[in-house]
């Protein structure tokens, strides 16, 4: 059975799998769906038609599933979507989604959020992601595997970070970030790639090389976006490691950063 403690308040219409346990003063809403092992602490707040997988811990003060920050909210019965064996620090807020959009915000997998970081509605997070202390998405953001964001960086709505990037803290995203690069400043531009990352995820020698080549066609030969794409892709077809960028610059979104 799951362990509630006698102070939280859980909605009759949640569901608690074995092993979950909630703490002190929590309180768990209606059509909430919680999946084996999964640890939420003190004073914890899951909003109504949230699912969370299993082997989460979420901390104490984290409000997870809330009705969203949007003027245009008018009380759909929109979700929010957690995977499995993610950490939600102290004070997090994750917000569901919007008519508007998807209707659901998603959070994959294995991802850290740290203290006060803010995921907003319809966002969608991959697996292994890192959100340093303060790090805040507006809605609509993507934001693709491995990427990490440092402390304190804001996400403009609707852009997307892709896999592998790094967001130096205190910076400001105001367009798409392509894959393997790493950012900084007011607003994001890029500083290279996210060699450091690359190495401890296992990338070769010879991947990285190719990801180098990749990064100085796109920013550094002063080539037409549509040029560097074509290039990106053609080089592409012999070093597979550079076909998540390719396939990322056929869909800039907002734009890239440049």
């Amino acid at each position: 059975m799951a362990s509630v403690h006698p102070t939280a308040i859980v909605s009759a219409g949640a569901d608690l799998a074995l092993g979950v346990d909630i703490g002190p003063f929590s309180v768990i809403g209606d059509e909430v769906s919680i999946a084996e092992g999964t640890l939420i602490a003190a004073h914890v707040v899951i909003g109504a038609r949230t699912t969370i997988g299993r082997n989460n811990r979420i901390f104490q003060f984290a409000s997870v599933g809330e009705i969203p920050q949007d003027r245009k909210y008018d009380g759909s019965p929109t979700r929010t979507v957690i995977g499995d064996s993610n950490v939600v620090r102290e004070f997090v807020t994750i917000h569901s989604g919007t008519a508007q959009d998807r209707g659901v915000t998603t959070i994959g997998n294995g991802n850290w959020l740290l203290a006060y970081s803010h995921i907003a509605h319809d966002c969608v997070i991959g697996n292994d992601t890192t959100f340093s202390n303060n790090a805040q998405l507006a809605g609509h953001v993507v934001v693709d595997d491995f990427a990490s964001l440092g402390g304190f960086v804001g996400v403009h709505q609707f852009c997307r970070v892709g896999a592998h990037v790094f967001v130096a803290a205190g910076s400001i995203v105001l367009q798409d970030v392509p894959p393997f690069v790493t950012v900084a400043g007011y607003p994001a531009k890029p500083r290279g790639i996210n060699s450091e990352g690359l190495r401890r995820r296992g990338f070769t020698a010879e991947a990285l090389s190719a990801i180098k080549r990749a990064y100085k066609t796109l920013y550094r030969e002063g080539l037409p976006l549509e040029e560097a794409r074509a290039r990106i892709g053609d080089d592409a077809k012999a070093a597979p490691v550079l076909r998540p960028l390719a396939a990322f610059l056929e869909n800039p979104g907002r734009g890239l950063v440049r």
